[in-house]
């Protein structure tokens, strides 16, 4: 038979515990906010860096389009190892942003 869980920790809701019915899923529900939290702080790193380094290119600035497009490949490649955004999607979106700068400088 279950039983409520008792002292319910900080950080849950009443609709959090509407939907666990255990401390291991409420554990699951903080877990779960965390890791959101942090997956959606790289991704949006990574478009802010995105769009920083096409600015610099639309701007015609050689050096700055470079050191803004070494921001981004730094921050996709850590949203990647964090498993905030597959590998292959990094590699395309560093990919895209290489080719206009490159060619800016060519």
């Amino acid at each position: 038979m279950f039983r409520a869980p008792t002292g319910i920790p900080a950080g849950i809701t009443d609709s959090d515990k509407l939907m666990a019915n255990s401390r291991s899923a409420l554990k699951r529900v903080r877990q779960t906010k965390t890791r959101t939290a942090q997956n959606r702080n790289l991704k949006d790193r990574v478009k802010d860096a995105r769009k920083s380094a096409l600015a610099a290119v639309d701007a015609g600035d050689s050096k700055a389009a470079q050191k803004a497009y070494s921001e981004f490949a730094s921050a996709a490649d850590k949203a990647a190892k964090g498993g905030a955004m597959h590998k292959n999607t990094a590699s395309r979106l560093k990919g895209r942003v290489a080719k206009k700068v490159n060619g800016l400088s060519a």
